[in-house]
């Protein structure tokens, strides 16, 4: 993107955040608009479409710390609404260094860079007329998406295909915007800069070419996938390894597989968000997994073997005597196994199944062991408070 399209959009706008907004709060709002907006969600949506190519384009700037300085600074230089010159973004009409500095003399030709060593750091460009170098490769944005997977996916590990919609180095021109068989050329005006320089006074200021809205390249016979932009949006698809243990809201990098990027540099990365959807009988801790069992006042006062399962299967678990309800016992290397060899336990929490109802022999059973049991006060340190002792 040149230098002019750049500030003359309002990514802020774009995202729905204010200028001051932070990145959690960028972030949260591009997920939720591309979520909204995206093509697998609108199919032939060609509005939805659209949004979803602006807010991404928003974030790849924004959720840049560098390109987002950068970005503010161009606004408040250059843009409408911000500390800019007349007739708004630089190069606009009606702009005119004399209208801010006044007509100095034709004499004064000082050494002052002026304004060109600013525009030179916001644009990755350096200032000054012919025989500058070309405009500097720009590194493709990161891109983030979302995938969902079950509780047990998420333990052991899956390989999913990921399809995506998002912007890549167009196919038929490879990139450089001009059709095939044609070629880009160097701007005559700029010599290849993007940047051209004037002199008002005692200053010498740079501003983007006209001519090739600072690009550097001039393109005669666009391709027509792209319309001269070097890229087009298009449906790929991936495949995502997602490590066994992964844990809900991680996010998996894949290098390279993010928006192109500009002028033959790298481009950026995917970030792939995992969402992991709870197990109807498991939890987890960690590398642990977490099992809560019902178990009967009989297992736990006289003891037993009790028999649960695990994600491979089942096993038998030993219940002391006199086990307290809501006791944890732990099954050695039944956890989560991750690829660098750390293992979890499996947790069982063993929960008094306390019956609604008992039939005539089981409640005779219980009286006989109430009357048994009479002298053994369950709750010593509540009966002393209670009788003031």
């Amino acid at each position: 993107m040149s230098a002019r399209e750049w500030i003359g959009k309002d990514f802020y706008r774009e995202l729905g955040v204010s200028s001051d907004a932070t990145q959690d709060e960028i972030k949260k709002a591009y997920r939720k608009l591309a979520k909204e907006n995206h093509p697998d969600a609108n199919a032939g949506d060609a509005a939805a479409e659209n949004k979803f190519k602006a807010v991404s384009e928003a974030y790849g700037v924004l959720s840049d710390s560098a390109k987002r300085k950068e970005y503010d600074e161009a606004r408040r230089l250059f843009g409408s609404g911000g500390g800019g010159f007349p007739g708004g973004a630089a190069g606009g009409p009606g702009f005119d260094v004399g209208d801010i500095f006044g007509q100095a003399s034709a004499q004064q030709q000082g050494g002052f860079g002026g304004l060109g060593d600013i525009l030179g750091g916001l644009f990755n460009r350096r200032g000054g007329a012919a025989g500058a170098t070309p405009n500097r490769p720009q590194r493709g944005a990161d891109v983030e998406t979302d995938v969902r997977i079950d509780f047990v996916e998420a333990v052991k590990g899956a390989t999913l295909p990921l399809r995506l919609s998002s912007p890549a180095t167009c196919s038929t021109c490879g990139g450089n915007g001009a059709k095939p068989g044609t070629s880009p050329r160097t701007c005559p005006a700029c010599s290849g800069s993007g940047l051209v320089s004037r002199s008002q006074g005692a200053f010498a200021f740079s501003e983007p070419c006209r001519d090739c809205r600072g690009r550097g390249q001039l393109i005669d016979d666009p391709c027509p996938e792209c319309g001269g932009e070097g890229i087009s949006s298009r449906i790929r698809t991936l495949t995502v390894r997602i490590p066994p243990g992964v844990s809900d809201d991680q996010r998996i990098r894949l290098a390279g597989q993010g928006e192109p990027g500009r002028g033959g540099a790298q481009p950026g990365d995917l970030y792939v968000r995992v969402h992991v959807a709870p197990h109807a009988t498991f939890g987890r801790s960690g590398l642990d997994l977490t099992l809560s069992v019902p178990v009967s006042f009989t297992e736990l006062t006289l003891g037993g073997t009790i028999t649960v399962p695990t994600l491979e299967g089942k096993v038998s678990l030993k219940v002391p005597p006199g086990t307290a309800s809501g006791r944890v016992l732990r099954v050695r290397g039944k956890g989560i196994v991750k690829r660098d060899g750390a293992t979890g336990d499996l947790l069982v929490t063993l929960q008094a199944a306390i019956p609604s109802k008992v039939d005539d022999k089981a409640r005779e059973a219980l009286e006989a062991y109430a009357e048994a049991m009479a002298g053994n006060d369950p709750r010593p340190e509540i009966t002393e408070l209670l009788e003031g002792r």
